[in-house]
């Protein structure tokens, strides 16, 4: 049977979400369902963070709730295959030409840029 100190060393993916209608700061962590907490700045909201993990993790342990461990890096290579309309591809290779980088640092550029404004 692991216990509560095996879980909190896992690196459990904590996601911060700044919160546009009350202010201050969501911290909730994605691979266990429901545990979140809040704080009026982010200090207050990281500090609270680990205590919430403790909280929620104690609580499924008592009451034999699943705990699912965090998914690993390495299971990710960091590539993966796109097809792509040819008239896209162009652009992007052209964009890419101008910018005087590679089509792949474009892209990953690209997404990057687009990743940071969803999760903002």
């Amino acid at each position: 049977m692991k216990m509560i100190d095996y879980y909190m060393g896992l690196p459990y993916r904590m996601e911060i979400i700044p919160d546009a209608e009350e202010g201050g700061f969501v911290v909730r962590f994605p691979d266990l369902p429901g545990c979140l907490t809040i704080g009026n700045d982010l200090y207050e909201a990281l500090n609270q963070a680990e205590d919430a993990k403790r909280a929620w993790l104690t609580a499924a342990l008592e009451d034999g709730v699943e705990i699912h461990e965090p998914e690993s890096l390495n299971t990710y290579s960091g590539q993966f295959k796109l097809r792509l309309p040819r008239s896209l591809h162009r652009a992007l290779a052209e964009h890419a030409k101008t910018e005087g980088i590679s089509m792949n640092q474009y892209c990953l550029y690209l997404l990057s840029q687009q990743d940071a404004i969803r999760n903002a």
